[in-house]
């Protein structure tokens, strides 16, 4: 095991450890009676969690190099300018997409992925925090969000997943790749993104809800409801060969696996928050999909997983595609700049 798994592991253990003694040493949460104090319990004991785990991280580092390079080699004097303004990034959007319009995506995690990318994952991951903590305790209205904060941990999440994406070249754009590999990508991207949804289903959707016969509810609105569910399936699967082949850059089945693979742990992670805390109404156009599977027979906790299946994958996959497109709008002399934009975008191979 390398030294960089070891102090990875020993952080995540730290983490998890205080997060579960300070869990067992609050007690029983009442949400119901006191949703902010309850709420901002968990955000401190998640914080207070976070930031022992990246102290331990910090001591076994510094035992085994006496430095901390793999951190303060991700702020530079670019990644600190870049932060602030993709915070701002997050909360607009956020803001006008989630709030505003009531769209069943986010977008507001396109400031947090863009800075992992291209400067390492802890720097995606304190973007990702501190736009959360500050859209709910900084912001006053219209930009005020009461739901942002306890869902910090999920945007700390994705920062540390678009950074360990970035680092292992998902958003590196690979053009004019033959026909034969852009088959075989084309393959392997469907067949792990296949295998995700097949899981999730059989996890999360069979027993309680059957997209074209929904148990316990036989009405026309849900079996529609259904097949519009498989239509999309069937128009994102054609949409990402045309755009594969079209493009003829494999990068493309890169970040379609980059974006499912973090929609999908950033579903399972923010269910339970969602349904604690809120009762599965965030305020955002997800809402309507909570009140969708609960009347086909779902119960609040598997209504809002299922929710988060179905809209996070999808909002992490666009959300990728805007970055990559951002990215490639760059020039490479400018992301090469960056603590890790040599590795997003190739130039550490030529």
């Amino acid at each position: 095991m390398t030294g960089n798994w070891v102090r990875v592991l020993v952080g995540i253990a730290a983490f998890a450890i205080v997060g579960a003694v300070g869990i067992v040493v609050t007690g029983t949460l009442d949400a119901a009676t006191d949703l902010k104090g309850a709420a901002d319990k968990v955000v401190g004991i998640i914080l207070i969690a976070l930031i022992v785990g990246f102290v331990a991280y910090l001591v076994v580092e510094y035992a085994q190099t006496k430095r901390f390079s793999s951190i303060t080699s991700q702020f530079d004097t670019r990644t600190i300018v870049l932060i602030p303004i993709a915070i701002a990034i997050n909360i607009i959007l956020g803001q006008t997409v989630a709030a505003a319009l009531k769209v069943p995506v986010y977008l507001d995690s396109i400031g947090t992925i863009l800075v992992g990318v291209l400067a390492g994952p802890f720097a995606g991951a304190l973007t990702g925090g501190l736009a959360n903590l500050i859209w709910t305790y900084v912001l006053p209205a219209p930009f005020h969000s009461d739901y942002a904060a306890p869902f910090f941990i999920v945007a700390v999440e994705i920062g540390l997943l678009a950074g360990v994406f970035g680092r292992l070249g998902f958003f590196r754009s690979r053009p004019n790749t033959p026909p034969d590999r852009l088959v075989v990508g084309a393959v392997v991207s469907l067949l792990i993104v296949g295998a995700l949804t097949v899981y999730t289903y059989v996890r999360y959707y069979s027993t309680t809800f059957t997209f074209f016969n929904p148990e316990g509810d036989t009405s026309a609105v849900f079996q529609i409801f259904g097949y519009l569910v498989l239509a999309l399936l069937v128009a994102a699967i054609v949409g990402f060969l045309v755009l594969l082949f079209a493009r003829r850059d494999l990068g493309v089945a890169y970040i379609v696996v980059g974006g499912a693979i973090t929609g999908v742990v950033s579903a399972l992670i923010s269910a339970p928050i969602s349904s604690v805390f809120f009762s599965g109404v965030t305020g955002s156009g997800t809402d309507l999909l909570v009140a969708a599977f609960q009347q086909a027979g779902s119960d609040l906790q598997s209504a809002v997983v299922q929710q988060g299946l179905l809209s996070d994958p999808i909002d992490k996959t666009i959300t990728f595609f805007v970055v990559f497109a951002i990215l490639g709008a760059l020039s490479r002399r400018f992301v090469a700049r960056f603590p890790q934009g040599e590795q997003a975008i190739g130039l550490a191979e030529e």
